[in-house]
């Protein structure tokens, strides 16, 4: 009974998990650009936790970069600003979304166009695989039955 209902409490926990990775004193006085911020920082990827947006994440860094986020916030930038800065500053690696745009679209269409290219490959053997043999010709099966005599 115990261990029931401390399962439940953690699950019950969980969802409330990500959000005690931003500190009280982040949190902006303004409700508006603090919403912002928890967007912005929702679509940036923490570089020290790989596939944890800067908003879930606890690493130090991820802390660094929710702070960059409110400061260019409350100086007045848009938010394509902010997040324009924190990608010329780390990289489009942090984007939890890459850009469709670019280099990036060599990677977006080739990876669809490679699946179908793939198919093809499988289709074709196997209407090869499948095609029907001939039949032995009559001095093949003569051949045959002499080796399997001896």
């Amino acid at each position: 009974m115990r261990a029931l209902f401390l399962a439940l409490i953690l699950a019950l926990s969980l969802p409330i998990a990500p959000a005690l990775a931003v500190q009280p004193d982040e949190v902006l006085s303004d409700p508006n650009l603090e919403r912002r911020a928890r967007s912005i920082s929702a679509d940036l990827r923490c570089v020290v936790c790989r596939n944890e947006s800067i908003d879930e994440s606890n690493a130090e860094l991820a802390r660094d970069m929710r702070l960059i986020v409110r400061e260019r916030l409350v100086e007045g930038d848009t938010d394509a600003q902010v997040v324009s800065f924190l990608v010329d500053r780390y990289g489009e690696y942090i984007l939890l979304r890459p850009r469709t745009d670019g280099v990036n679209l060599i990677l977006w269409v080739s990876a669809p166009l490679l699946f179908v290219v793939a198919l093809g490959i499988a289709g074709v053997a196997l209407r090869r695989r499948a095609a029907p043999e001939k039949p032995l010709s009559p001095e093949e099966e003569a051949r045959l039955r002499e080796i399997l005599r001896d």
